[in-house]
């Protein structure tokens, strides 16, 4: 079959060549349609019950979109020249389609400046813009008042938050809400035939709109950026927020593909020609490499899987799966040319493929198998990781045995130049060493293990936004900012409900005469409010409020205690009673109520909110450890019942992804290295030579984890995935080395002589595919996307490690076991 099938493609390849050509065109064209998807909801657990509890809290509570702005003025932070900035930059902000609003240190309800009883405040909201403000009590008040202090402004009254509310948009939340209820639905029992066809259905429709709104959300950032510069020289400003960052990662991660991906084949170019010297030999791997790229691409595009965060390096990761096929292959043609230079160009290619075609679809089906336990994970965009690179290796396997002998036929066959081989004697050394110092192989191999070991133990679970990106970037440097002054960056919300308790009538002792003849108008408009706000529930409220303010990660805290508090300052030391509280549910108007209380309370449910922002630059932060001393503490310090309060928001689910995420990597890892051990058992019919192969197979893993816990790399939702990479890559040497070492055996049985052979020749295509990919993903290093950085180094390492490991400790074992039986048996 492997004969018919190469006779066949050599004597049409002209036809095979068109035929190629235009299959790439065709899914060239479908190419351009995948889409890359940094949002939120890519990196969620769909089956998470927080994230239904998420999306019911925010159901009720008002959270809009919004972007923020940091600004610190070189003048006083409440001199004209500030503020008339600040009021020129809201015009043009409120000027951009989808802006709804602006909060800033000119909107903000001023209680304090003066200080009056809570009726004259209700009738009379005083801001910044108000006649006759004093500025020196709205200093104070905004550096002393519990709403606005590391909060609107910093504590040392240089920088100061422009918040950027954005319009709600009705129909997303509208098709969203569509799409989740079947989600939902899914959760609890199998779907109908009909309710799975409107699923999918609503499925199409959200992601269609989503994506349409894509670039407005990108023109919408880019218009805000373009109405802060010519406020620039006023002093420092930054813009940050939630958005912006899935926007700018959007951004990094569509450069990366763009940049590197063509850095990378021109870098690949330059090592290929120095290593072969011979236009054919660098055409066809890149040729062959971006063809397998362009048909994956667009089988992603037409099955509809998006590049995500997580998957953005799969089109390096396919790049690295080409470039060994068509390497081990262009090696094993000049081997053979140099035993055969009489034979014709079809007959070379016979032998090349006949000697080639199992290991390599060996190595595919390996990868296959590698990747394939990716989609026992919970998390959509790993299991479309999986399916991306299962779809890649499969193609690059298909288009490699097509595009590669077709394309040779279209030269005259020629003597390889073999100038870099016969300087290059590495391999040789490789050799060598594994003959005379096979202690220092065990010696070193020990060492790897501690050191491995002990890095692995240092190893945290940990996800960082403001670490994804260098510190250069406008987007890190507002991060920054915003941690450091402004309250935290990272959002947590606690909703805690309240038992269910009869209504209390009396009125309160501490309502004030000032009062009295309001209350019996208020009486009628709404009792239910008066009779929420009850001490018991305020007294709760505080508890849990000054709880979550005295932990050391937690930079800033709003709920109703926040302003509650601020009653301390207008009344003497006295918190604001529950009559006046509820007097302000009822008659602030819409758009200081907005602000203050209804973010917070919801009557209705009998609950009260708590949003909380994290300071997500802090070195000692440990988010899942976080979140368990909040669990204690609400229950052990505040005397919270487990029933009554629940963690929401984005910074629980995105621990939740990566727990998930950290135990299925562990089951899946094992899982691999069942499946790939039973490959190599099917392949050599040896489990001593399995059980050898995962042992080599597990080297370069181990030290990635290692290097990862020294150089304090956190596992996270990129990182993560090295380990699958990291496998892949050395699976592929080892069988192609364990291959090529059975057949070098069977010559005479030595095992010694049997493995100089084998590294003086399946060793060479071993060592250059290492190169040029080692070189080529080097330049990854420069990117301002840090996972793009980080996946670049490490992927270089697990080159650098696997190349060692598969021609050191790998021929050690096999010459010190002799697993493949006694050379005289195998000898022809």
């Amino acid at each position: 079959m492997l004969k018919l099938y190469t006779h066949f493609i050599t004597k049409h390849f002209k036809a095979v060549i068109v035929a190629v050509t235009i299959i790439t065109g065709i899914f060239g064209y479908f190419a351009q349609y995948l889409s890359i998807d940094a949002s939120a909801e890519t990196l969620l657990l769909e089956n998470d019950q927080d994230l239904k509890l998420t999306r019911e809290v925010h159901g009720r509570y008002i959270s809009p979109d919004y972007l923020v702005i940091s600004f610190s003025p070189k003048a006083d932070l409440l001199s004209d020249a500030t503020l008339s900035t600040i009021r020129n930059l809201k015009e043009s902000l409120l000027k951009i389609n989808g802006v709804e609003s602006i909060t800033s240190i000119l909107d903000v309800p001023l209680l304090q400046s003066p200080p009056k009883p809570i009726k004259e405040v209700i009738g009379n909201v005083q801001t910044l813009e108000s006649a006759g403000v004093d500025k020196s009590l709205v200093q104070q008040e905004l550096t002393t008042s519990p709403l606005y202090s590391k909060n609107l402004v910093s504590g040392d009254f240089k920088t100061t938050a422009i918040v950027v509310n954005l319009k709600d948009d009705a129909k997303y939340t509208e098709l969203l809400s569509a799409r989740n209820q079947y989600i939902l639905l899914k959760q609890e029992r199998e779907l109908s035939k009909e309710e799975k066809l409107q699923y999918d259905m609503a499925r199409k429709e959200f992601k269609a709109y989503r994506d349409s709104t894509r670039d407005e959300t990108h023109q919408l950032i880019n218009n805000v950026r373009t109405a802060m510069q010519p406020y620039k020289n006023e002093g420092e400003l930054f813009l940050g927020g939630v958005m912006m960052a899935a926007d700018d990662m959007i951004s990094f991660v569509k450069n990366d593909i763009e940049i590197y991906g063509v850095a990378i084949l021109v870098i690949m170019v330059v090592i290929l020609w120095i290593i072969f010297r011979q236009i054919r030999f660098v055409v066809l791997p890149i040729v062959v490499s971006i063809s397998a790229v362009i048909i994956t691409t667009g089988i992603n595009a037409l099955l509809g899987l998006e590049v995500t965060v997580i998957s953005s390096n799969y089109v390096a990761m396919q790049l690295i799966t080409t470039l060994s096929l068509v390497i081990h292959l262009i090696v094993c043609y000049r081997e053979e040319y140099t035993l055969f230079p009489d034979v014709s160009q079809r007959e070379l290619l016979e032998i090349v493929f006949e000697r080639m075609s199992i290991p390599s679809v060996f190595v595919i089906l390996t990868s296959v198998a590698g990747f394939g336990s990716l989609m026992t994970c919970d998390i959509l965009p790993i299991i479309d990781l999986g399916n991306m690179m299962n779809i890649g290796v499969t193609i690059s396997l298909l288009v490699t045995y097509t595009l590669f002998p077709a394309m040779m036929m279209l030269f005259k066959k020629e003597a390889p130049i073999l100038v870099f081989d016969k300087a290059f004697t590495l391999n040789e050394s490789f050799a060598t060493i594994v003959e005379h110092h096979g202690k220092l192989i065990i010696g070193v191999v020990v060492s790897l293990a501690i050191f491995s070991i002990l890095g692995a133990s240092q190893l945290v679970v940990e996800n960082s936004f403001i670490n994804y990106f260098k510190q250069s970037t406008e987007i890190y440097k507002g991060m920054k900012k915003i941690d450091n002054n402004l309250g935290g960056t990272t959002p947590l919300e606690i909703v805690v409900k309240f038992p269910k308790a009869a209504p209390v009538e009396a009125k309160s002792e501490t309502t004030t005469p000032a009062l009295d003849g309001f209350e019996n108008e208020f009486d009628e408009m709404n009792s239910d409010a008066k009779y929420w706000f009850t001490e018991q529930k305020m007294q709760t409220i505080l508890k849990v409020h000054d709880y979550l303010k005295s932990l050391p990660e937690v930079g800033n805290v709003s709920s109703l205690g926040t302003l509650s508090k601020v009653g301390r300052i207008i009344k003497d030391g006295k918190d604001f009673d529950n009559f006046e509280l509820a007097l302000m549910y009822n008659e602030l108007s819409p758009e200081y109520k907005k602000i203050l209380i209804s973010p917070y309370v919801n009557i209705e449910h009998d609950e009260a909110r708590f949003v909380i922002r994290v300071v997500d630059s802090n070195k000692e932060l440990r988010r899942n450890e976080l979140l368990q001393t909040i669990q204690k503490g609400l229950e052990s310090e505040v005397g919270l019942e487990p029933q009554n309060y629940r963690l929401v928001g984005m910074m629980v689910l995105y621990n939740n992804m990566l727990q998930s995420l950290f135990s299925s990597q562990i089951s899946t890892l094992g899982l691999a290295v069942l499946s790939l051990g039973g490959m190599f058992l099917f392949l050599f019919r040896s489990l001593k030579i399995a059980i050898l192969a995962m042992t080599v197979n597990m080297v370069p893993i181990s030290v990635i984890f290692g290097i990862m816990g020294f150089a304090n790399i956190p596992l996270d939702m990129m990182s993560i995935t090295i380990a699958s990479i990291a496998l892949g890559i050395t699976v592929d040497n080892t069988i192609h080395y364990y291959y090529r070492f059975r057949e070098e055996l069977k010559i005479d049985g030595d095992y010694i002589a049997s493995m100089h052979r084998a590294h003086g020749t399946i060793a060479f295509g071993m060592f250059y595919y290492s190169l040029a990919t080692i070189v080529g993903f080097l330049v990854m290093v420069t990117s301002n996307f840090i996972p793009t950085l980080i996946f670049g180094l490490l992927t270089v390492i697990v080159l650098v490690t696997a190349i060692v490991s598969d021609l050191l400790f790998s021929p050690f074992l096999v010459v010190f076991f002799k697993p493949f039986g006694k050379g005289g048996k195998l000898k022809k």
